[in-house]
């Protein structure tokens, strides 16, 4: 069974590259005002040809200004540009933005960018953050605070970043738990399973205040609960 895994993973792999590669890019550069349909209805796509599913528990908060999820690997980004139908402003490491010729995916729908070697990055986050969000019809911020993907059902501790931007701009934070994308894609294992589903859960949202020092790490607890509860009741990792 692992070689079919292994084998069923360069596949998947093969099917994000070519989708984004040749048809999202050229699709949003050609059709720039409707990127956030094209990344939707196409990210939708690489989940059927990758033998996947997406469900969601909970509601998603039509007014909160950022989402905050837990990041295992590429499918945790496809998953939720399939199933939501808002335009996701999404704030990634500057390296991504770079990389030659999918760099315009983040790009052209003008994501955000973040230097994370440069002091002056948080800055410019924040002055992105609240342009976005006082924005006529705003696009919703969407970002991984644990800074980096991993394979451990524990979640690393949290970047300050987030929390800062978050409580310097007083936001809504709707809180995302995201399971079972690895058994679609593990970049980690290089392993892929058919018939799976990644399972999306929309916490409470919150309201960010300056004076509330305890909400990042009450998040983080919250998520963490239902990352083990997933597990435990249904065998989902995270």
């Amino acid at each position: 069974m692992k070689i079919f895994a292994k084998i069923r993973f360069f596949y998947g792999a093969a099917v994000i590259l070519f989708v984004t590669a040749f048809i999202m890019i050229p699709l949003v550069m050609i059709f720039k005002k409707g990127h956030s349909d094209i990344l939707h209805k196409y990210n939708a796509l690489i989940i059927k040809l990758l033998g996947a599913k997406v469900e969601s528990t909970g509601d998603r908060d039509s007014s909160a200004d950022m989402f905050i999820m837990n990041h295992q690997g590429i499918i945790d980004i496809i998953a939720m540009e399939a199933i939501e139908n808002t335009d996701i402003r999404w704030i990634a490491k500057k390296e991504l933005f770079n990389l030659p010729w999918i760099g315009r995916l983040l790009k052209i729908p003008n994501m955000i960018s973040v230097d994370r070697e440069n002091k002056a990055g948080l800055i410019k986050l924040i002055r992105d953050a609240k342009e976005t969000i006082e924005e006529q019809n705003h696009r919703t911020l969407a970002i991984f605070p644990e800074g980096t993907r991993t394979e451990k059902q524990e979640l690393l501790p949290f970047k300050s970043g987030t929390r800062m931007i978050a409580e310097k701009l007083e936001m809504k934070i709707q809180p995302i738990v995201i399971t079972n994308s690895k058994r679609v894609l593990n970049e980690h294992k290089k392993t892929s399973h058919g018939g799976t589903t990644v399972h999306i859960t929309y916490l409470d949202t919150i309201q960010v205040t300056r004076g509330d020092k305890a909400w990042y790490k009450e998040i983080q607890t919250t998520m963490q609960n239902v990352i083990n509860h997933d597990k435990h009741e249904y065998e989902r990792d995270r």
